[in-house]
């Protein structure tokens, strides 16, 4: 029975790249499952896609295959692989750092190099540009759909040497001030998504109503500083007001409700942009 095929490329789908993909995959697989994680990562950006794959992948079922291209490095020597992760899931990908968010927080068990004298689009072997669909979709399908196993994929290599982007984790320090980075937005409603996990949250004893300052700085230039409510959710803030909530990943956001925070302050992600919270006197508005 042939598993799920999730499909995530930076393409865009104003031409044919990601159908070529599709038909690759069915030609393997007639019955093959295949949906799409995005095909809108913006160009280039590995960080952005590492990102999506690690918002996602839990939340499918096990076996699920996974092809992700954000691949610059395309032509150049840079490994193509699949890993296994700790979820027991598979991810068909180039390389290049892609995986850093999948490694750092779910897991990997197992990596093995793509054979492309075996695992490549039949006939394909004179292009050097297309890799998404002469490679990975190929090589995804085929593991989908049970035409090979993880084994099959080719050598194994060590976990350890798996490329990941450089990248900053949260802390406390002695003063009790929260640091951390803005990971990146949502994008429909331009809320940012920091790399604060909750639970340090948690640990400081901060609580639901509690008022904090909170101050974003590129590199050393502060963009913006504010007092905010930690809030459950956006209720707990009045219309345009901002506030801190716990998002879908269980790390800190932080939004303005029915608003853009993003755009409203021109704030970008990455680790040159700073977040540090601290605590604030109670806000008390009037009615």
């Amino acid at each position: 029975m042939s598993k799920n095929l999730v499909l995530q490329t930076d393409f865009g789908l104003s031409d044919g790249a990601v159908s070529a993909m599709y038909g690759v995959a069915l030609s393997v697989a007639p019955a093959l499952r295949i949906f799409d994680l995005t095909h809108d990562i913006p160009q280039f950006n590995i960080w952005e896609g590492s990102y999506r794959l690690y918002q996602t992948i839990s939340y499918w079922p096990e076996d699920t295959v996974f092809v992700s291209v954000v691949d610059p490095g395309v032509g150049t020597d840079r490994l193509s692989i699949v890993v296994k992760t700790a979820e027991n899931q598979y991810i068909v990908t180039p390389d290049n750092g892609t995986l850093t968010h999948i490694k750092q927080n779910i897991g990997i068990t197992a990596v093995r190099e793509i054979d492309e004298r075996v695992n490549r689009l039949p006939k394909s072997g004179d292009s050097y540009t297309f890799h998404g669909r002469d490679v990975y979709a190929y090589t995804g399908a085929r593991l989908a759909s049970g035409t090979i196993q993880f084994d099959e994929v080719g050598p194994e290599l060590d976990v350890e040497d798996i490329i990941e982007i450089e990248h900053n984790q949260s802390y406390m320090d002695e003063d009790g001030i929260v640091h951390g980075n803005i990971d990146i937005h949502d994008v429909r409603f331009g809320n940012l998504w920091t790399n604060i996990n909750h639970d340090l949250f948690k640990e400081a004893n901060f609580k639901y109503g509690d008022s904090f300052e909170v101050t974003i700085a590129n590199n050393t230039r502060q963009v913006y500083k504010n007092i905010m409510t930690f809030g459950r959710s956006f209720a707990d803030s009045h219309l345009g007001e901002p506030l801190i909530y716990v998002n879908s990943l269980d790390k800190l956001g932080v939004a303005i409700n029915q608003g853009s925070f993003a755009k409203a302050y021109q704030i970008e992600t990455g680790m040159n942009w700073k977040i540090t919270i601290r605590r604030a006197p109670k806000i008390v508005y009037n009615e």
